[in-house]
């Protein structure tokens, strides 16, 4: 079984494909006011969307913590470092980075958990009140797929960057006098390209987000809203219309998904998610000969992507093909040799095949690639347990 991929702006990293696809036939798009089902998602209990000010507002507290720290005598660098010190410094917040922090900002200030939406979020709110100069920036990095159950999510990133120039067209976004706030050193490092987004698209992502949270939790009416609610906020926003189009396939709403996918490619055609999972629906009503021209597209794009052929072992584990998911974690390694996720993938399906000593071998690399302690700490765990099962078989 092949599965679903939602678009989920979350902090890990994401790509797009910069090859053409206007070779492709796709249905013509509709109307966006006709792609909506209202009727189709009632719900019994009363739905709260949250509102803009309660996504950014700050209260005493927080405001308290900007007129003392944020001070205007202080430099727009030294109020980003002030901040940026506050946010990470374990004698402070000290945000601790959880991909599932969908939050606001007062959420995330209070439970100490965020991911780079919820940072950036956060830090938008209390930048502003300091009445710093900052922007919102979308990073442009590798598609990355993270695995849920039966669902493949594709992750994005964005973060805030803060300036010294007063004039949002002057500054050098790239430059040394610009501060980054961000979870992940990994994407300053690389210095992938990055591009200013508004506000509103910012909030689209944010109801998405929620949107594609409450579509894995199973909570048709309220994700329909948030998904709705996304792509009014900014209609021109791909992913979350590519969102409603897997909601409705969820729902068997077939002809509705087709449309809402159909619309989502219109606005990028560079939606290789929405692609496939138009793809999908596709061979699900058996027109094999409309699927197969997207699927060898998307194919001929990605196939260079590591990260794509670690899609394919994590597809080929869940369907428990485990020879195949071998494979496709050794592509992923040739292309790729320094990501721990891949090494993991591997052991696992050594494992399900009983090959314990290529098993452990594969974790050993895991181990000595993971940077997050947590994460090592759990690959560390499962090393030892497949030491105890290789001396138990001997």
């Amino acid at each position: 079984m092949k599965s679903n991929l939602c678009s989920l702006l979350l902090c890990l990293p994401l790509l797009f494909a910069c090859q053409s696809n206007q070779n492709l036939h796709v249905n013509q798009a509709s109307l966006p006011s006709d792609l909506y089902l209202d009727h189709q998602y009632l719900s019994l209990e009363p739905i709260h969307i949250e509102t803009e000010h309660e996504i950014f507002a700050l209260d005493d507290g927080m405001r308290a913590m900007v007129k003392d720290k944020l001070s205007n005598h202080l430099t727009t660098q030294q109020k980003a470092r002030v901040l940026l010190d506050h946010l990470f410094n374990e004698e402070n917040i000290a945000l601790s980075y959880d991909g599932s922090a969908n939050v606001t900002a007062q959420e995330a200030y209070h439970s100490k958990l965020a991911n780079c939406m919820s940072l950036t979020i956060l830090a938008y709110a209390l930048a502003d009140e300091a009445g710093m100069n900052i922007s919102f920036q979308d990073v442009d990095v590798p598609e990355y797929w993270v695995r849920n159950g039966e669902y493949s999510l594709l992750t994005g990133h964005v973060n805030l960057l803060v300036g010294e120039s007063e004039e949002v067209d002057k500054r050098v976004v790239w430059g040394k006098r610009n501060i980054r706030i961000d979870f992940d050193p990994f994407v300053a490092k690389k210095s992938f390209p990055s591009h200013t987004i508004e506000k509103h698209t910012l909030l689209a992502m944010f109801y998405n987000n929620k949107g594609a949270e409450e579509m894995l939790n199973k909570n048709y009416p309220l994700a329909y809203q948030y998904l709705k609610k996304a792509t009014i906020t900014d209609e021109k926003f791909s992913s979350a219309w590519g969102n409603l189009g897997v909601l409705y396939k969820l729902s068997g709403y077939y002809p509705m998904a087709e449309r809402a996918y159909s619309h989502a490619i219109s606005l990028n055609r560079d939606n290789l998610t929405s692609l496939g999972n138009l793809a999908l629906l596709l061979n699900k009503q058996e027109r094999y000969n409309e699927a197969k021209p997207i699927e060898d597209f998307i194919h001929k794009v990605r196939v260079k992507n590591p990260y794509y052929h670690a899609l394919l072992g994590n597809e080929a584990f869940f369907n428990k093909s485990y020879k195949q998911a071998v494979q496709h974690y050794k592509k992923a390694i040739h292309l790729d040799d320094e990501q721990h996720e891949f090494y993991f993938g591997l052991a696992k399906a050594y494992y399900k095949q009983d090959k314990l000593a290529l098993s452990k071998k594969a974790m050993k690399k895991a181990v000595t690639l993971v940077k997050t302690t947590d994460t090592q700490k759990q690959y560390i765990a499962k090393l030892n347990f497949l030491k105890d099962q290789q001396t138990i078989s001997h």
